[in-house]
């Protein structure tokens, strides 16, 4: 009996020494696993804090250089930042300076005054861009340009958005019309332009005017661009304010575009209707042999030359029509001749108004563009109004389409009686056999409202074109369940008239 309460005892001493050895492990390893944590943890906020410095990190000039695609506006607030960053945003070579970003409880010459003054001055600027839409003073405008461009000399984008009443025009220094560095200029708004007769941007690339722009005299434009050798893209904007100073010299304000590099022209017209008469006094001339892509929007006056456009690709024409001054016969002969010299075009947008304007005029030796392959009608569409003729009398001129877009604005405040006066117009025309492109294969209308006249579009093209595989359809935004579900019914009722072509309904609403 000693024996065995002795071995009892030993046993139990055992077992408590080995829980003890068991409960000295379990806090040993928990111990490890709380200062490998800690560890984990230091190690985390040490990289943290080396991802935050890296950047701080960064040489000058690489920091500048991402400040450089802020808004100025944005890149002083940087200098909150740190005493690394307080200074960093006077060395950038950009200034982009806009009212309307800037808070309006500010006075924008003062804003504009400060960050000039503030600014590093032995860092020339690259870029300029200065949107001054208010009360702005043009005599402290052209100091800062001429601060930029006579003493920099590296200068190679300005942008100016001026508008000043009742301060007068910013003529701009004649030393700006003989940079050798710019690349961008861009200009709108009470703008004075008399450039030098022997003016010189030998490395200009592109070129905006914009609106409200005046000129000296007649040869002002032409000048200014004559002296662009290697121009590639223009934007152009004409209104009647460039015809102020024009009148009183009885001069014409010349549009003459004889740039072999050019590859980009946009031309647009704003012109009220009392100004109609303005367009007896301009001149159009283009000749552009490396042109790509050409869009024009407005009037076309009589005294028009287009030509020499064999690289063209892209096209986009809206033609207003002009009341009172020519007739509609003359006025569609007038626009076919100016789409004569669009020959090689491979996709065009058209306006719908347009389109109409042309059947108006003569069907015979109309232009055909052989390498036309997409085209595109824009604009608004009146509810009593069958467009079909209008339609087809673009599509008869393109026999290797492929691909059709409807992009229109439907106007419900016009509910006349119907107009089909372009039916009976090309009444004989219409059913001329094969007519349509048998490359036909895709059409897209978007921003569909299901109301009959865009319906009747919809039939003609599936009726005509006989190799059509896919109608796609997009549905205007906003519109009503009960009236989206209603052409959808049509729709489908089509689709089995045509079994041949696949009909796509697209969720993405749109809308114009």
């Amino acid at each position: 009996m000693k024996r065995q309460k002795k071995r009892r005892d030993m046993e139990s001493k055992e077992e408590e020494e080995r829980r003890e050895r068991q409960r000295i492990e379990r806090a040993e390893r928990a111990e490890k696993r709380d200062l490998l944590r800690q560890q984990q943890q230091r190690n985390v906020k040490a990289e943290r804090r080396q991802r935050i410095d890296f950047i701080s990190s960064l040489p000058d000039c690489l920091l500048t250089h991402i400040l450089s695609f802020l808004p100025t506006r944005d890149a002083v607030l940087t200098s909150i930042l740190s005493s690394r960053w307080r200074t960093l945003w006077t060395l950038v070579p950009v200034l982009e300076l806009d009212q309307f970003r800037i808070s309006r409880n500010l006075n924008f010459l003062d804003t504009v005054s400060s960050i000039w003054t503030l600014r590093n001055a032995t860092v020339p600027l690259r870029k300029f861009h200065l949107h001054w839409t208010s009360d702005c003073d043009t005599s402290y405008v052209d100091t800062l340009i001429q601060h930029t461009v006579l003493r920099g000399r590296v200068l190679q984008e300005l942008h100016l958005c001026l508008y000043n009443d009742p301060n007068p025009h910013l003529k701009l220094h004649p030393g700006l019309f003989f940079s050798t560095t710019l690349v961008v200029l861009k200009l709108e708004g009470f703008i004075h332009l008399n450039p030098p007769s022997d003016s010189s941007f030998p490395a200009l690339r592109i070129m905006e005017i914009g609106r409200v722009i005046t000129y000296e005299n007649c040869d002002s434009l032409p000048t200014l661009l004559a002296a662009c050798p290697v121009l590639q893209e223009l934007n152009l904007t004409v209104c009647d304010s460039n015809f102020c100073c024009l009148e009183a010299n009885t001069g014409m304000l010349k549009i003459i575009v004889l740039i072999p590099t050019l590859k980009k022209l946009y031309l647009y017209w704003f012109l009220d209707d009392w100004c109609y008469t303005f367009l007896h006094y301009y001149i159009l001339q283009v000749n552009t042999p490396a042109l790509e892509q050409f869009y024009f929007s407005g009037l076309l006056a009589k005294d028009v030359a287009v030509e020499n456009l064999p690289n063209l690709i892209k096209s986009g024409l809206t033609f207003e029509e002009i009341e009172n001054d020519v007739s509609t016969r003359d006025y569609a002969k007038r626009i076919w001749d100016f789409m004569g010299s669009l020959y090689n075009v491979e996709s065009m947008e058209f306006s719908i108004e347009t389109a109409e304007i042309l059947c108006y005029g003569s069907i015979n030796d109309l232009p055909v563009f052989n390498n036309l392959t997409s085209l595109t009608f824009g604009g608004c569409i009146k509810t009593c109004s069958y467009m079909w003729p209008a339609v087809q009398l673009l599509l008869c001129q393109a026999p290797k389409l492929q691909t059709l877009v409807f992009e229109l604005t439907l106007n419900v405040y016009n509910d006349s009686s119907p107009d089909n006066r372009l039916e009976y117009r090309l009444e004989k025309w219409l059913y001329v056999p094969d007519c349509l492109s048998p490359h036909l294969t895709f059409c897209y209308y978007k921003g569909f409202s299901g109301h009959e006249v865009e319906m009747e579009l919809v039939r003609q093209v599936l009726k005509e074109a006989c190799v059509l595989k896919t109608m796609k359809i997009t549905f205007k935004s906003h519109l009503d369940s009960e009236i989206k579900l209603c052409a959808r019914k049509k729709l489908r009722k089509l689709q089995r008239r045509y079994p041949t072509c696949q009909f796509e309904f697209d969720e993405g609403q749109v809308d114009f």
